[in-house]
């Protein structure tokens, strides 16, 4: 991962979806050490995501500008200490669910990339699509939810930067929902390879 980033980061966190990079880039300047790697296919917020790290100055962001699950494909096991899924199109039809990025092949991929005890993040403004995700993350062997209380996922922590999806979904009346799931150790997904071949 160094070779990535020029020098060595002690700890490395992708961001897929990031939309218009307010999340990453707030992240990347609070955390300088962490490397941070954007995923995201549309050029408007590609071209946002430039312009903060021109104005903040960044040097820990890189830009992967094409299928997330390309890149969690190759990435070196257990290399990656975060991830973040932040208001993922919920795909709200029936026929279209196949495509939500939220899926038992795109656990088993994150599950192969992160470390033991590392956090995923996932937040969803959706109501469907949070059931959705919360019967995927509790049937997998590798993740736990560590949510204990209704705040806890209702709330979002203190270190979880906003974003405009956010601040959209509050103002329609929305109420976000903020999940933090923890890779637990000695579990693996099933087949790494599977999270390349599913098609949005």
């Amino acid at each position: 991962m160094g070779a990535l980033f020029g020098i060595a980061r002690p700890s490395v966190w992708p961001e897929i979806g990031f939309g218009g990079g307010e999340h990453l880039a707030q992240l990347a300047e609070q955390h300088p050490q962490t490397g941070f790697i954007g995923c995201e296919v549309f050029k408007n917020g590609i071209a946002k995501l430039l312009g903060q790290i021109e104005r903040r100055q960044l040097d820990n962001v890189r830009i992967f500008a094409d299928d997330a699950r390309l890149m969690i494909a190759v990435l070196p096991p257990a290399s990656i200490e975060r991830v973040f899924i932040l208001f993922p199109d919920p795909w709200p039809k029936r026929r279209q669910r196949k495509r939500r990025i939220v899926s038992r092949a795109m656990l088993d991929g994150l599950a192969e990339i992160m470390a033991d005890d590392a956090e995923l993040r996932i937040a969803t403004d959706d109501s469907s699509y949070l059931s959705w995700i919360l019967e995927y993350l509790i049937a997998h062997p590798a993740f736990e939810w560590l949510a204990r209380r209704p705040s806890d996922w209702r709330e979002r922590p203190p270190d979880w930067p906003p974003t405009r999806y956010e601040e959209k979904a509050r103002a329609a009346g929305r109420l976000p929902a903020f999940l933090r799931v923890r890779r637990q150790p000695g579990t693996l997904g099933n087949n790494r390879n599977q999270v390349a071949s599913v098609s949005y």
